[in-house]
């Protein structure tokens, strides 16, 4: 399995406002920062990953509250 997927925290005045899971950090920021404003960055989580184990990251993201695609919050890939 490949290990090509991110796990990232956008984040925005100091708090994270959406987790979640990617193949490029760079394009996923740029959109982040569409939706929520240009002041927000992505800090990466840990290193690149396979996507099954990032999408289980992205799970456990859910469960602990903090807002990612399966929240709702943004549906965008």
């Amino acid at each position: 399995m490949s290990r090509d997927t991110y796990k990232y925290h956008f984040r925005q005045c100091g708090r994270i406002v959406y987790s979640g899971i990617t193949t490029d950090l760079r394009k996923r920021e740029r959109e982040h920062q569409q939706h929520f404003g240009e002041d927000g960055h992505i800090k990466q989580v840990g290193s690149a990953t396979t996507r099954e184990a990032g999408l289980k990251w992205e799970s456990e993201q859910t469960r602990l509250g903090n807002p990612t695609r399966m929240t709702g919050i943004l549906r965008t890939a």
